[in-house]
Formats: C-alpha cells, sequence, structure tokens
C-alpha cells in the first residue's frame, strides 16, 4: 500500500478532516472514514484513521479541563460504549464488508441528515439519565461494526444543554474511549496490520496541521454556513458509500 497514490489519498484526507475537526471540534474519524472508504476499502480506512482520531482527541479530552465531571457524569455512556465497541469491532471482521459499507453510509446519512433539518432539541435530565445506556450500546455496536463514533452518542450530548467548551471536551473523551476500544478489538481480529499501522501514523502529521489551519479560520467562517456545506457533503459521501454497496 506503500504507493504514491496510496500516501496521497492518506494526506489529503487527513488535512480534511484535521481541518474540519479544527473548526468544528468533532469531525476527524467520520470525515477520514468516509473518504478512506471511497478510495481504499471500510478495514483499512478503519485502522488507518485510529492514530490520528487518538492523538487529536486526546488533546480535544484533557483541553478543558473538566474531565473529572465528565466522568462522573457520563459514565454510564462511555462504558456501555467501549464493552460494546470492544465487543462487536470483533465481528467486523466476519460480517460481509458491503453490508458494513451499507451501514456506514446509512449512519452517516443519517447523522447529516438529523444535523442538517432539526433543531437542536435538549432534554430534561431524567430523560437523559434513562436513554445513557441504550445510547452508549448503539453508539458502540455501530463503531465497532463501523469505525464510525458518532451516532447516537453527539445528538445526546448535544441535547444535554451543555456549554460549547463542555459539549467539545465530553466529545473528546467519548472519542478517545471509543478509539481505544476500537484498536483494541481489532487487534485481535488481524485487521490490525503493522503496515496500515504504520500508515496511520503517516497520518498524524496532516491531520495536525488540517487542525491547526481550522482553528486559525474558525473565527472568520460563518458556523452556520460552515455546517451546512459540511453536512451536506457528510451526506454525499455518505450516499455514495451506501449505493456502491448496494451495487458491489
Amino acid at each position: 500500500m506503500w504507493t504514491p497514490e496510496t500516501l496521497g489519498i492518506i494526506i489529503f484526507t487527513f488535512v480534511v478532516a484535521g481541518f474540519i475537526k479544527g473548526v468544528t471540534g468533532l469531525g476527524l474519524p467520520t470525515v477520514a472514514l468516509a473518504l478512506l472508504t471511497a478510495f481504499l476499502g471500510l478495514g483499512p480506512a478503519i485502522v488507518l484513521m485510529l492514530v490520528p482520531s487518538l492523538v487529536t482527541n486526546l488533546w480535544q479530552a484533557f483541553a478543558g479541563g473538566a474531565i473529572v465531571e465528565i466522568l462522573r457524569r457520563q459514565w454510564p455512556v462511555l462504558i456501555t460504549g467501549s464493552l460494546a465497541t470492544l465487543g462487536f469491532s470483533y465481528f467486523s471482521a466476519s460480517v460481509d464488508t458491503s453490508y458494513l459499507l451499507m451501514l456506514l453510509g446509512m449512519v452517516l446519512c443519517l447523522y447529516s441528515g438529523i444535523s442538517l433539518f432539526t433543531p437542536q432539541i435538549v432534554m430534561s435530565t431524567e430523560t437523559t439519565n434513562r436513554l445513557a445506556t441504550v445510547t452508549g450500546l448503539i453508539t458502540g455496536v455501530l463503531t465497532g461494526l463501523t469505525g464510525s463514533f458518532v451516532v447516537p452518542a453527539v445528538p445526546y450530548f448535544q441535547a444535554l444543554g451543555l456549554s460549547p467548551r463542555l459539549l467539545v471536551q465530553t466529545m473528546g473523551v467519548w472519542f478517545t474511549i471509543a478509539t481505544l476500544s476500537l484498536g483494541a478489538g481489532l487487534s485481535s481480529t488481524g485487521l490490525l496490520s503493522g503496515e496500515l499501522a504504520q500508515l496511520s501514523v503517516v497520518g498524524l502529521a496532516p491531520a495536525l496541521a488540517g487542525m491547526w489551519i481550522g482553528q486559525r479560520v474558525r473565527d472568520r467562517l460563518p458556523a452556520k454556513k460552515f455546517r451546512a456545506v459540511f453536512f451536506s457533503t457528510l451526506f454525499a459521501l455518505g450516499f455514495y458509500i451506501a449505493v456502491r454497496a448496494t451495487l458491489s
């Protein structure tokens, strides 16, 4: 896989994904998965995004100073999601790839559609407490099978009514735990090969560069416009992946 074309795809993907994360605080694993899956397939894409995702999410998780509060409040989601990710990542090597691709495409379309066309929902504490374990379980299953960390965990966190700073750090904590659980699960399936792990490290510098650029332009770009472009593009990528899986 050490071809100029593959290296170019990896560098381009993580510059774009890092840029989006720098502007919005999320999106690196999702965008990287969508782009890499379109070019290289789902299995390699999941492994390639592990190192850039882990490093950038560790920074995001510890940058806000509220790590203890997040762990205390969100432990049902974090623990359930981690265990489900670890367990279901084992099955990702034995399930027909076309089904996983279709699932990933549907997840991306669902997440993008919800974010584009529905207003911000804020749930009561009683409701969020009831949904915490279910949210962790469903997100962990989808993470283990597709490598996508976002649905329904991110909409759930958004519905808690957290401050923007705390929301970004909470997502960083979950993304970090999910990445570690996914990596541990994949190491037992044979998908986490040495070559792919090395290529994942290659994606780290472009991801950090993209994040730096994204943070520089964050205050200059209208958030509402960027949000619409981001989720529309994500929906198109998810639709493409799902259609390609259906036709393969």
